[in-house]
């Protein structure tokens, strides 16, 4: 006879394996085709979160994206670097101050970003259809839950 869910947890002190292990399987997957794309240019994931969200938020600064991300500065330096001398990202200084670093994708860059978003896309788009109508938004307010310090509410 098969036990549900509420009796595997309890064997195992409460945790919950399977949601856990189909996180783990999902983020290898779900990461697969841009892994693929960035290997190819000789970059890795950090590469991909600087350029997804540079795009997603044209004129972010530096800062801005170092709170976004969680990294330090000397790891965004390299990697924001590179992204510049390869004509994927434009800086510009701020204009009340210069000091200040406002990023851009360039058209380059654009592309990159959505050559890399695409297959995610068609991967959320297909696991979507397969659980129902207005099942997005409960997958919005679970993931929204998972991130750190949210209060379920954030994008």
């Amino acid at each position: 006879m098969a036990r549900g869910r509420d009796a595997q947890e309890s064997d195992n002190g409460g945790i919950d394996y399977e949601i856990i292990e189909l996180l783990f399987f999902a983020y290898r997957d779900f990461i697969s085709d841009p892994d693929a794309i960035l290997e190819k240019r000789g970059f890795g994931r950090a590469h991909h979160r600087v350029v997804h969200f540079v795009d997603r938020e044209p004129g972010m600064t530096v800062a801005d994206l170092l709170d976004t991300l969680r990294i330090t500065k000397q790891s965004l330096a390299r990697v924001l670097k590179q992204l510049i001398d390869s004509g994927y990202i434009h800086q510009v200084a701020g204009p009340e101050d210069r000091r200040q670093r406002k990023l851009y994708t360039t058209r380059e860059g654009k592309a990159f970003a959505h050559a890399l978003a695409e297959p995610q896309s068609r991967r959320i788009a297909a696991a979507l259809a397969k659980t129902g109508p207005d099942t997005r938004d409960t997958v919005k307010r679970f993931l929204s839950g998972m991130k750190t310090g949210s209060s379920g509410t954030d994008r």
